[in-house]
């Protein structure tokens, strides 16, 4: 086998699959996947970072896709979405056609998230769903695709109890589709290409963006943290930080097209920029030079607190187009649980953070993300979790019950928090989370707030709602003729997720500091 066939995978035959025992899979991913290892993932950085600007369909594809079409199911953050982009911009320039229903599609994908044991469940139901029809239409394409299929044991399950599936991918290389779908027509056979390798930034890549008022642009892929419960690492591999005159020109770009906000996208943001070895340049000089740029609103996520440095905050605090809206996730109040999570900071220097952030920016928005029940979880260290909730005034907070994802450090610890107690103090901090965040929204009745309208209400079609520059939902009446254009709206009700106004006027141009 040469090395680019070792790099690429190969195509598994289902017949020759069936009635393996897990054990068994593993001569096929010998030369394919590498199992989630915190050991070898940890010897990450010693390879080269390959930048690729060449991307371009091979003329031997350019019509594969006429008269076809293409479905794809996106599960979980805004990076599976803006991979779902990427994918679809593929697509069409190899001749397909979009459909929004799986029954007249061509080509399935799934694309996958796998931080979550409820994510990967609600996937496998999906996968069930569609074999009757595969039977119905054996030439149609299914496919697995994002983060599960970095998983050994789904790559396992899905040989063993679903040959109807044609083709699994990872997440490094997207960029192969046109040749995963070439394979897949060809072999008849189970296309399984997963890398292991990992450190090229793929430029130049297409997509049809979801949408033309909001924007996500990818600064960085892969996260280097390690926390003991996440598979965030092993799926989406080491931190690759694009070049900043690549993404400064996407921005500007976008900003030409109309689009009015921007989330600057990465597993780890503000970490962008550590893994250059030929300057120092970092989240804080990226964001400084696009708040330079004539869009009226530019946000980043997911941050850790760890890498949120004074300069970042210098910048931030500059604000015009940087929104006042911080997601910063802690996942616990307990520095012992901390500890344990491998997250590298402890209470007291996150409330130092905290404290640096509200001096430079008064008027910023903290949100979050929690997790409960993680292995040893005292009602104590739980307690802990509330009063750093109440110090630090978060406006809302994505909150989870820990589940052991297989392949984490994590998942060989004790799950000892018995799931009633889990759900128990799901229930306790989600009141607390609901009481901070209509009490956050309370204090804006009556006031004026910049509102960028993104459609109708999902309730009502003669509603309209958009977002502010802290990502709080309103409702308003107004002519559909403001979709897509930042108006002025008077709060008038407040409810617990969302606030009701009345429009007062069209903001004509952004203020951008210069």
């Amino acid at each position: 086998m040469n090395e680019e066939q070792r790099l690429a995978g190969q195509a598994i035959s289902k017949t020759s699959a069936k009635g393996k025992t897990d054990k068994d899979y593993s001569q096929y991913f010998q030369t394919v996947y590498s199992p989630p290892s915190l050991k070898d993932a940890k010897k990450r950085g010693k390879e080269e970072v390959n930048y690729h600007d060449d991307f371009k369909i091979d003329p031997a594809f350019a019509e594969m896709g006429k008269g076809r079409k293409f479905y794809i199911r996106t599960y979980g953050c805004q990076m599976n979405e803006h991979d779902t982009e990427v994918m679809a911009g593929i697509f069409l320039q190899l001749g397909y056609e979009p459909t929004d229903s799986t029954a007249d599609a061509d080509v399935i994908l799934l694309n996958t998230c796998a931080i979550r044991e409820n994510a990967e469940n609600k996937v496998f139901g999906e996968i069930g769903h569609l074999k009757p029809l595969k039977l119905e239409r054996p030439d149609l394409l299914i496919g697995v695709c994002g983060c599960m299929s970095q998983e050994e044991s789904v790559v396992n399950k899905i040989l063993k109890t679903h040959q109807h599936i044609d083709m699994i991918f990872g997440t490094h290389n997207i960029h192969r589709l046109p040749n995963i779908l070439n394979e897949a027509y060809m072999s008849k056979e189970m296309v399984v290409e997963v890398w292991s390798k990992e450190g090229d930034v793929i430029e130049n890549l297409p997509k049809v963006r979801k949408g033309a008022i909001k924007g996500w642009v990818n600064i960085m892929y892969g996260c280097d943290k390690f926390c003991t419960y996440c598979i965030v690492p092993y799926t989406r591999g080491k931190e690759r930080s694009r070049r900043p005159e690549e993404i400064i020109q996407e921005v500007r770009h976008l900003a030409s097209q109309g689009y009015k906000e921007i989330t600057l996208l990465g597993q780890n943001v503000n970490a962008y920029g550590k893994d250059f070895t030929d300057m120092t340049y970092g989240l804080g000089q990226l964001m400084d030079e696009l708040r330079k740029i004539d869009i009226p609103r530019i946000r980043f996520t997911t941050s850790h607190p760890r890498d949120f440095d004074d300069h970042l905050i210098e910048v931030l605090a500059k604000q015009g187009n940087l929104v006042e809206h911080i997601h910063l996730p802690v996942q616990h109040g307990s520095s012992e649980i901390l500890k344990l999570m491998a997250r590298k900071y402890t209470r007291e220097h996150f409330l130092t953070l905290v404290d640096k952030i509200r001096a430079a920016i008064p008027n910023a928005v903290l949100t979050t993300d929690i997790i409960v029940g993680f292995p040893n979880e005292t009602e104590e260290q739980f307690k802990e979790t509330l009063s750093l909730y109440n110090e630090v005034g978060f406006e809302t907070a994505f909150t989870y019950i820990y589940s052991p994802r297989e392949g984490t450090p994590a998942a060989k610890m004790e799950d000892n928090v018995p799931m009633d107690v889990k759900k128990d103090r799901l229930q306790r901090l989600n009141m607390l989370v609901n009481d901070m965040s209509a009490a956050a929204l309370k204090k804006l009745e009556g006031q004026i707030v910049e509102v960028l309208v993104e459609g109708e209400s999902k309730k009502n079609p003669h509603v309209l709602a958009g977002y502010t520059r802290t990502s709080k939902l309103v409702n308003f009446v107004a002519p559909k003729e403001v979709i897509g254009k930042l108006v002025l709206v008077k709060i008038t009700d407040a409810k617990t997720w969302s606030l009701n106004g009345e429009m007062i006027e069209i903001v004509e141009t952004a203020e951008v500091n210069v």
